[in-house]
């Protein structure tokens, strides 16, 4: 190992794993340089899986690491192609973005540090491969809050402000400037197996998806028959799995194109995304969205849809009957992960046998009734005491709920508690608050956080979010 002066980032153990796969997967890049370094997020949290402690990090590490681009290692930025609201892209990549390095955190597992705005590459078609830094702030607080309520997601380690003035058609510009590094288990999509399958390269498919299967789904004996087939079924089952936290979360990706699709099955990219205000199934996140291909409703269907057009490059691998039998099974594995999600955030999960009903009430209440949806997950955990027991009436008797559309969910709510000791009251409100939230991240929320930053340049309201939403 090359020691880099005292920089803890530098000198962390990195792994040339992606790297050592070859040069049909990657082009090697150069950082930009920028006029300015200001660090304004770091992610402490994210520190100690990589056997590191605040206390031996100070900020110019995080600068001269994810700022500068100190370090010894290639950036790789990735080759990738992918179906963009169903119509096939083959012009795509990292175009603003590189691997800048794979580290095994103290978990055994091993990470990726991809950045968001490190200039350009030969992806870039003819953008200036930048980030802007509302969407950094963007997607800090989309991962933070995605994390705190257990959606697998990647996570940002690093925002540094940059000092340059971009131009942009979706905001006020010119507009401020950020690089952010994004922490997650992989940066390989779908679009990375569908550019192989385009350019006609099975042979590097059954490379790369054996390099996938021994990092990623190391619990499959690459040297089994069908370790091909478990990989897919594997994978199915880990995205209806992603697609019934992201709903029960009331959380709208936006741009759910195979090239923002995971071969982990973990969440990412945060552009455009939005959470529910209210129960509508045709919430949709991307303005850009006109024909609601991606509305909150449809998810589900997208993420199905994006496993189907995954299986063109795996036939040159598994038999065309397989992956339909795996992919015969979404739906089912969708609906009963969405169940138990429900019933985490009603604090119940583990706790009956049976959820469906009410969680089908639930949703029904909350559509007609158009009750704030994270507000009456918030007033069902602080609210909940052990009269709820003994009386149906005093159930959410705090709330402004509407009878004609709560009626029938107060009282098979009451059932379902008769059914539990009033003694698992601390399990519930444990489970209740590890599934939600106290401080939902709408729209509003986000605005007046950029508004004070872009305005006054203050980001205590940024900083006081984020530490509300942990």
């Amino acid at each position: 190992m090359t020691l880099n002066g005292d920089n803890p980032f530098l000198n962390l153990n990195y792994e040339p794993a992606l790297e050592n796969l070859g040069e049909d997967y990657y082009d090697q890049v150069p950082a930009a340089e920028f006029p300015q370094h200001i660090l304004r997020f770091r992610n402490d949290n994210l520190l100690p899986k990589l056997g590191l402690s605040s206390n031996c990090v100070n900020d110019n590490h995080f600068i001269e690491a994810f700022g500068k681009f100190k370090g010894v290692r290639p950036f790789l930025a990735l080759r990738y192609h992918g179906y963009q609201f169903g119509e096939y892209n083959p012009f795509l990549g990292d175009g603003r973005g590189f691997l800048y390095g794979q580290v095994r955190g103290v978990d055994g597992e091993l990470y990726d540090f991809g950045t968001k705005g490190s200039g350009q590459t030969p992806y870039s078609r003819g953008g200036d491969g930048k980030l802007t830094l509302k969407g950094g702030v963007r997607e800090v607080l989309a991962a933070e809050t995605l994390h705190r309520i257990g959606v697998k997601t990647s996570r940002c380690l690093s925002l540094v402000e940059t000092g340059e003035a971009l131009w942009r058609g979706d905001e006020p510009s010119p507009t401020r400037s950020s690089v952010m590094i994004r922490m997650s288990r992989s940066h390989i999509r779908f679009g990375t197996f569908e550019r192989l399958y385009y350019i006609k390269r099975p042979d590097l498919i059954k490379k790369l998806l054996d390099f996938v299967i021994n990092i990623y789904y190391s619990e499959i004996d690459l040297h089994s028959s069908d370790c091909y087939s478990l990989f897919y079924q594997e994978l199915v089952k880990r995205h209806a799995q992603l697609t019934a936290q992201w709903m029960a979360a009331g959380f709208c990706h936006g741009v759910l194109n195979t090239d923002n699709m995971s071969i982990t099955g973990e969440s990412f990219d945060y552009g455009p995304y939005a959470f529910i205000p209210t129960y509508d199934p045709n919430f949709t996140a991307a303005y850009f969205d006109y024909g609601k291909r991606y509305a909150y409703k449809n998810q589900p269907l997208i993420v199905r849809v994006n496993l189907e057009m995954l299986q063109l490059p795996l036939m040159t691998i598994i038999s065309p009957g397989s992956l339909e039998t795996a992919l015969n099974n979404f739906d089912d594995y969708y609906q009963s992960a969405y169940t138990q999600e429900m019933l985490k955030k009603l604090g119940l999960s583990g706790l009956i046998e049976n959820g469906n009903e009410l969680v089908e009430v639930t949703i029904d209440a909350l559509k007609k009734s158009q009750f704030p949806y994270h507000q009456f997950f918030i007033e069902i955990m602080t609210q909940i005491n052990q009269g709820w027991w003994e009386d149906e009436s005093t159930i959410l008797e705090n709330s402004n709920l509407p009878e004609i559309h709560w009626k029938n969910w107060r009282k098979l709510y009451y059932q379902t508690l008769r059914k539990i000791s009033p003694d698992e009251i601390d399990e519930i409100i444990k489970q209740m608050n590890e599934f939600n939230s106290k401080v939902p991240l709408l729209r509003p929320q986000i605005e007046s956080v950029w508004e004070a930053i872009a305005n006054e340049n203050n980001w205590q309201p940024f900083n006081e979010l984020v530490s509300k939403i942990r």
